[in-house]
């Protein structure tokens, strides 16, 4: 990595570049005399060039006027005004900020007795839609772009050629170390230059040995957050997607890979980033680039030594030109760069970079070995801690956490059944070590083994090597290429030590772990997005014990052999999800064993595998399970118990098997009773996927066509939305006034309804309550037209108010036909129709009604368990409590947040609306999305709904208690915090 040149600029020769001091006036008279503009200028930020935004007399932009450093040469400026069109023509998806001619036709204008020396100066093309520079937190898809355009410069360059090219420049990691040893003296923080020092030495040294192996070319070496322009400014309604390319003052030819690299380590900068967080970039600039296994393996190193670039030069070039803003501004984003790059060691990052990139090797297996215990491998068992393990039935407290110890419990039980040893798995990510509320991805996959043996037991050398103390309790054995560390163990033999030899005695629980020689020490437990990195520097000791290594099959793609088998018209949240294989209250756990608070499952009002279901099914499917054309009680006692819910005269229940069946089925009783066919429904509503309920569901969330396609039977009424509709506030009061008068004048047309079918509470609207009334003044209405009424309260029912059981009963009215569904079997399939005998009676002329497993004994036996449940665990009244304290901290929220428009509902079912604009309420639908996506990464499942899909739908398990309720405010208002949304108006 020499520091010759051909002749272009040598930032080691003349290291001192302040920025070339040109006032506005002058900016404005080289525009008039070379350009023939007459234009406005506005200063840009800049290191070491000088950029002006030149604007028309009618507020356009007409480009940006560049000065360059007069450090740098003709030859220099040329071959950056050639890549970039050489770019703009091959990659024609990219936008380039090409210069545009002068006066004379000129790409380039020298101007003489302005500078010391001459100063070239042109004017570049002007790329639309802003920059990420000054965003919050960077979405994947944004960082992917990033990694993309990277990409599709590193390839349109790679056969440019040009003397200026050739050059040193101090953002050329070629000469990283050099600028960091010139620069370092001006960083007067001893312990942060102590740290850049040593930082930028390991990176260096990892870079060194590469040297020869990376490819060389052309590179723009700044696209970077501030230098690659959006399709769209942020904060529109479109998605915006990295796709302009501007500034091309570093161009040099170097290392091909740090283009990626220092794209790469611009994401860091951003709030909420982590290592991880480049991971898209990479990926997208693979794709398009293709990186070779020793390119990706330098890209976290030259990433270390760009924060450190940054931070030197920046404490450099504050001393030469104190009053740049510019700088100043940059400098907590590269001080972060630096905290993030420095947390994770370079070797777990370069391993986990490579290994996402499906270019590392398989590690090598242990080298033969001694057993570690000279026990049948028959008599270790092996214990599961996965989130599918069947071992945690019990393991649970009552608040939904694993009990403190479970491990060590379990591991006894093991041995007290026969077993010799017991022995944890490499590479799991153990359920016993997530923690219930983190916003932080927890340190959850083993990177060793963990052993329980009987105290005394003689733990054996495997190998031939050298026994060193490590700590109480904890020797490492050293040999040729592999270090094998025990913790937890006694009389540890120190020095030589023989094969098969005594190395320790187990104590009581052992940790275990090995690691090729030269890989840094592990520990015990890492997250899941470190585990492909620190796989590739560990080794699985079971073999030790006789036992096959740990299968790292995981059954392939799941969405993929889903999309394959299950139809793809059944959706399903996020679009890369979590795997999703255990619950428990209002948590959720994936299979890399995060947990995650539920926001949306309204199905299990008592919250996940509650284990008074568990044991009730278990307990009926050994007794009975038929269906209700048998005589047994529990169908009997379950429809006494849901009658006695309901005010008179709703005493006759129809069981079934879910919502969409429950509503359609009360729409056919209401023609049945009534012998007619019209039925009115609100707009913005959800009823159901039958065909019946489809028919009346009007939600175009859920079909785009719902408002289209409805058939002649079905009537519609404006949904009466008091936040965004026609009439809001005090007005909100003539919705019914409106639907009133729709009814009667289809009665006057001959038409009058058989029913009115309305959620009681909105559901799809985000938890919105009716305006006072509303329902008593149309179901008035209907039934004056002999017509009935039809309360949907499958989502909103079952005390989820909190102040009231059913939704109707906020209203003050009494409906004619209720449905209810969700809540009702707390997961299980199962839903009612609640009416009176003489509406349930008529529907023999329809027949005979059937439900193959509505009114099984097993969904009585659940149905009945659920209200036991909700009865003597106060969960209606947790529902108030919880639930106006979750609205209150919500509505504080919105004083902080203006995209938060309103807060919708009552209890535990909320709607949090959001907005960009405070005055026309125009729906904040992208940025919803962003909100859902963001909370999912910091632990939070929370989904959007509405007919803009722009109102966060909080509708917990009933069981959530206060501390739950404040993680998921304080998550939106990080995520909020981060995203950094503007709102108008």
């Amino acid at each position: 990595m020499s520091t010759s040149r051909a002749g272009g600029f040598n930032f080691l020769e003349h290291p001192e570049l302040p920025a070339p001091a040109v006032s506005d006036a002058e900016a404005r008279t080289i525009l008039a005399e070379h350009y023939d503009i007459q234009a406005a200028v506005q200063s840009l930020g800049s290191q070491q060039d000088k950029n002006f935004l030149v604007r028309g007399a009618d507020g356009s932009v007409l480009g940006v006027l560049k000065i360059a450093n007069p450090a740098f040469g003709a030859v220099e400026i040329e071959a950056q005004d050639r890549a970039a069109r050489h770019i703009a023509e091959a990659e024609p998806q990219l936008r380039v900020a090409v210069p545009l001619p002068n006066s004379a036709g000129a790409a380039c204008t020298a101007v003489d007795g302005m500078l010391a020396g001459t100063a070239y100066v042109r004017l570049l093309r002007h790329l639309d839609g802003g920059t990420l520079d000054t965003a919050g937190y960077l979405t994947p898809e944004l960082v992917a772009g990033l990694g993309n355009v990277a990409g599709r410069v590193s390839r349109a360059l790679r056969d440019f050629d040009h003397p200026g090219l050739d050059r040193v420049l101090q953002w050329d990691l070629r000469f990283g170390m050099h600028v960091v040893d010139a620069l370092i003296g001006h960083v007067g923080d001893t312990a942060l230059r102590q740290r850049l020092q040593t930082a930028a030495r390991e990176a260096w040294d990892q870079l060194a040995p590469l040297d020869d192996a990376l490819p060389r070319q052309a590179a723009h070496i700044d696209l970077t957050d501030a230098n690659v322009v959006l399709s769209t400014p942020l904060g529109t309604g479109d998605e915006p997607r990295p796709d302009g390319v501007i500034d091309f003052g570093d161009l040099c030819r170097t290392w091909a890979v740090s283009e990626l690299a220092i794209t790469a380590s611009s994401v860091l900068g951003h709030p909420g980033a982590t290592v991880t967080s480049i991971l898209p970039a990479i990926r997208a600039f693979h794709a398009v680039r293709p990186l070779s296994p020793v390119e990706a393996a330098a890209v976290w190193p030259m990433l270390v030594l760009r924060t450190v670039v940054l931070i030197v030069s920046g404490a450099q070039q504050v001393l030469l030109d104190p009053d740049n803003d510019y700088l100043t501004e940059q400098a907590d984003a590269e001080r972060q760069m630096f905290e993030l790059a420095t947390s994770v060691g370079p070797q777990v990052m370069s391993a986990l970079i490579t290994a996402d990139l499906g270019l590392a090797s398989a590690p090598a297996p242990l080298p033969a070995a001694a057993p570690l215990i000279a026990e049948d491998p028959a008599q270790v068992h092996t214990l599961d801690l996965s989130t599918t393990s069947d071992l945690y039935d019990d393991a649970f407290d009552d608040s939904g956490v694993l009990r403190a110890g479970v491990e060590d419990d379990l591991a006894t039980a093991a041995l007290h059944d026969g077993a010799r040893v017991v022995v944890s798995r490499y590479g799991e990510a153990r359920l016993s070590r997530a923690p219930r509320l983190s916003q932080d991805t927890p340190a959850v996959v083993a990177t060793g083994v963990t052993l329980w043996a009987t105290p005394g037991t003689v733990l054996s050398a495997p190998w031939d090597g050298q026994a060193r103390e490590t700590g109480p309790g904890s020797v490492t054995l050293h040999t040729d290429s592999v270090e094998l560390t025990l913790v937890g163990v006694t009389d540890v033999t120190l020095g030589a030590v023989r094969r098969g030899g005594q190395l320790a005695r187990v104590s009581g629980r052992v940790e275990i772990t090995a690691r090729p020689v030269g890989a840094p020490p592990a520990p015990a437990f890492t997250s899941a997005e470190l585990w492909p990195g620190w796989s590739a520097l560990t080794r699985d000791p079971r073999p030790l014990l006789g036992l096959p290594p740990v299968d790292g099959a995981d059954g392939g793609d799941l969405l993929a052999r889903r999309d394959a088998s299950f139809a793809p018209v059944q959706e399903f949240y996020y679009r890369t999800p979590p795997q999703i294989e255990r619950g428990r209250r209002h948590f959720l756990m994936s299979t890399a064993a995060r947990s995650y608070l539920d926001m949306v499952n309204n199905v299990t009002v008592l919250g996940h595998a509650h284990p008074r279901i568990a044991d009730t099914a278990a307990r009926q499917l050994r007794k009975l399970n038929t269906n209700s054309r048998f005589n047994y009680s529990a169908v009997v006692e379950f429809s006494e118990r849901l009658a006695a819910l309901l005010p008179d005269p709703l005493d006759t229940v129809f069981l079934v098997n879910s919502g969409s069946e429950a509503s359609d089925l009360a729409i056919r009783l209401a023609t049945a009773a009534t012998g007619r066919r019209d039925v009115v429904a609100v707009r913005e509503a959800y009823h159901g996927w039958t065909y019946g309920t489809d028919a009346v569901s009007t939600s175009t969330a859920d079909n785009p066509n719902a408002l289209a396609t409805r058939p002649d039977w079905v009537h519609t009424v404006e949904s009466p939305n008091s936040f965004r509709g026609t009439y809001r506030g005090a007005e909100a009061a003539r919705y019914a006034s409106d639907a009133v008068a729709q009814i009667q004048a289809l009665a006057t047309e001959g038409r009058a309804p058989a029913a009115f079918i309305c959620e009681s509470v909105y559901g799809n609207a985000g938890g919105m309550a009716l305006p006072d009334g509303y329902l008593q003044q149309v179901y008035a209405a209907v039934r004056s037209g002999g017509g009935l009424a039809i309360s949907d309260e499958v989502q909103v029912g079952y005390g989820r108010l909190g102040e009231w059981f059913w939704g109707f009963q906020q209203q003050g009215a009494v409906p004619d036909i209720v449905s209810v569904a969700k809540s009702v079997g707390n997961g299980y399939p199962l839903g009612a129709v609640i009416t009176s005998r003489a509406v349930a009676e008529a529907f023999a002329s329809q027949g005979y009604f059937f439900s193959s497993t509505g009114g099984s004994p097993l969904s009585c036996a659940l149905g009945m368990t659920v209200l036991d449940v909700l009865r003597d665990e106060a969960l209606q009244d947790n529902a108030r409590h919880v639930g106006g304290h979750l609205k209150t901290r919500l509505e504080a929220l919105r004083d902080r947040h203006p995209i938060i428009g309103t807060v919708h509902g009552f209890g535990l079912y909320l709607g949090v609306e959001m907005i960009r604009d405070a005055a026309t309420l125009e729906p904040a639908t992208r940025e919803t999305r962003a909100v859902c996506d963001r909370m999912l990464e910091l632990g939070v499942i929370i989904q959007p709904t509405g007919d803009h899909s722009n109102i966060l739908k909080t509708k917990p398990p009933l069981c959530i208690d206060v501390e739950a309720a404040d993680f998921y405010v304080d998550t939106l208002d990080r995520a909020l915090s981060e995203l950094q949304f503007g709102v108008s108006g």
